[in-house]
Parts: structure tokens; C-alpha cells; sequence
């Protein structure tokens, strides 16, 4: 009797199993159609080339397959096109990320605030998102062209004219407009990660008495990190970006100091050295994923006891 009782009960348990089981198949076939799309997607069109790409960077040419090993990356390293490009570019992302990542949190903070203006100032720094690339230059070059407004008030106290976009004050230039151009999305990531510190430690901290330095550096830089690290990841994309404003400034061959890794790639496709291409770009890989791991193990040290 009792054997028969458990085999009825085994009997009325497996259509439920059965089901519980069907049912997470479905969710997991759901689930893989869902994601096929994206995963074909960035097979296709990130994956596989850069997998071309390191080919390339190891054969003498697409049209004659010989495999050269390091022998391209050897040629591009020595190529001093190539370093005059690095050096610029490097040059130009340790002024530029810095300055984007302090300022957008400084100015974050004093909106946090009660300030005059405050919506006022809000719109100037967030109204340079909305505005085409074409027009931010065509700003630039009315303000810093040799005839431009800026060469105009400067003569108004007897100086000379300088030629901003072809002097040592060139970089400085380019910064000013990338900061300009970039700051204010920075701000808006910064204003809504404050919002996410947690105000009893902030009101724990007041009752204490603890200066406002410390609770910035103590309590909200702490929970800051994970967008500090966001924000110079995004900053230093942004930097290697700033090709299209120069492009557009100076042309193909700009003057010396502005002469950008981007100018370099722009200029070899356009000769169709193609390795010389790839061994850069898989150079420039290299080098942005081992500065990017770096940042995330720095991040991953200070704000670890934050987030246990």
C-alpha cells in the first residue's frame, strides 16, 4: 500500500517537473534569440575585424600574404611620422583627461549648491552637447583664426598677432575646445552620482563637525570612484577623438604640434599602407586596454572597502 501511495504521488510530481523544466528550456531559448542579434552583430563588425586587422599587422601586404612577423610593427615604431603623432597625442590626452575629469567634478559640486545663476550656468555648459561639430569649429575659427576676433582685441594693446593654431599655443587651444565641447556631459554624470551619496553619513559628519574638505575627500570621493573611472575612460576616448575638430581646423596636415595619432592612420589609409595601418591600431589597442585595466585595478583598490 505504501509503495503504491509513492508511486502515485512519483506519478502526479513528474508532470509538474516536466513543466517546471519545459518552462526554463523556453526561457532559455527566449533568451538566446534575444541576444543572437547583438552577438552576430558585434562578431561581425568589431570581432572580426580586429582579428583582419592583426592579420594584416603581420603579413607584408593583403597582396602579397607573406608572413613578417613583428617586422611591420618594427617599421612603425621607428617611423618618425608615427612619433611625433604618439607624442602629440599622448601629450595632448595627459592636459586634456585631467583638466575634463577635475573641472566637470568641480562645477558638479558648485551646482550642488545654492548659487545665483545656477540654471543659467547649467545651460552654458550643457548647450555645447547640442551643437554640431561644424559649428563648434567654425566658433573656433572666428575666435582664434590670424584675423580672427581674439588676434583683434589682442592688438588693441599694441601686442602682435599669433597665429594660435600654428604656434606653441596650439595644444592649449585645442584643450580649450575640448574641454568646451565636453565638460558639460561630465557635469551631468558627476551632479547624478552625488545624488547617490548617502546623506546620513554626510549628516553624521555635520553633527561631528567635520570640516567640508573631509567630507569631500572621506565620504563622497569615496563613492564617487566607480564614475571618476567612468568619466576618464569616457574623457580619454573623447581625447583620441578630438581628430575630427583638428581635422576640420587645419586639414590633413596640420601644423607639427597638432599632428595626431588619428592624422597618421587618416594618412597611411589613405596611401593604402594597410599594414603600417593595422600595426599602429593594434598598437594603440594594446595600449588603451593595458591604461584601462590599470584604472580599473585603481579603482578596484580605493573603493573597495566603500563597497563592502
Amino acid at each position: 500500500m505504501t509503495k503504491e501511495k509513492t508511486m502515485q504521488k512519483t506519478k502526479s510530481a513528474n508532470p509538474h517537473r516536466r513543466k517546471a523544466l519545459s518552462a526554463k528550456a523556453a526561457d532559455k531559448l527566449r533568451s538566446v534569440l534575444y541576444l543572437t542579434p547583438s552577438v552576430v552583430g558585434v562578431s561581425l563588425f568589431f570581432i572580426l575585424p580586429f582579428f583582419v586587422v592583426v592579420y594584416y599587422s603581420l603579413i607584408r601586404s593583403p597582396i602579397n600574404p607573406e608572413f613578417v612577423f613583428l617586422e611591420n610593427y618594427k617599421n612603425v615604431l621607428g617611423n618618425s611620422s608615427f612619433q611625433t603623432a604618439v607624442n602629440n597625442t599622448l601629450k595632448f590626452s595627459a592636459m586634456a583627461v585631467p583638466l575634463a575629469v577635475i573641472l566637470s567634478l568641480a562645477l558638479a559640486l558648485m551646482l550642488e549648491e545654492k548659487i545665483p545663476f545656477k540654471s543659467q550656468f547649467r545651460t552654458f555648459f550643457l548647450s555645447p552637447i547640442m551643437v554640431p561639430v561644424a559649428s563648434v569649429v567654425l566658433i573656433w575659427q572666428v575666435l582664434f583664426d590670424y584675423n580672427g576676433a581674439l588676434n583683434e582685441f589682442v592688438a588693441t594693446f599694441g601686442l602682435d598677432k599669433i597665429d594660435w593654431l600654428k604656434s606653441e599655443y596650439c595644444l592649449g587651444v585645442i584643450t580649450v575646445l575640448y574641454l568646451w565641447k565636453n565638460l558639460g556631459y561630465n557635469m551631468i554624470l558627476f551632479m547624478a552620482a552625488l545624488a547617490n551619496v548617502p546623506q546620513e553619513l554626510l549628516e553624521a559628519a555635520d553633527v561631528e563637525g567635520a570640516p567640508g574638505w573631509y567630507k569631500f575627500f572621506a565620504i563622497k570621493l569615496r563613492y564617487l570612484s566607480p564614475t571618476v573611472l567612468f568619466v576618464t575612460i569616457l574623457s580619454m576616448i573623447n581625447s583620441f577623438k578630438v581628430f575630427r575638430e583638428i581635422y576640420l581646423l587645419t586639414g590633413k596636415y596640420p601644423y607639427e604640434g597638432l599632428y595626431m595619432l588619428q592624422h597618421f592612420m587618416n594618412n597611411t589609409f589613405a596611401s593604402l599602407d594597410y599594414q603600417k595601418l593595422s600595426a599602429a591600431a593594434v598598437l594603440m589597442a594594446i595600449f588603451m586596454v593595458g591604461l584601462i585595466a590599470l584604472l580599473f585595478k585603481i579603482e578596484d583598490v580605493f573603493g573597495k572597502d566603500v563597497e563592502g
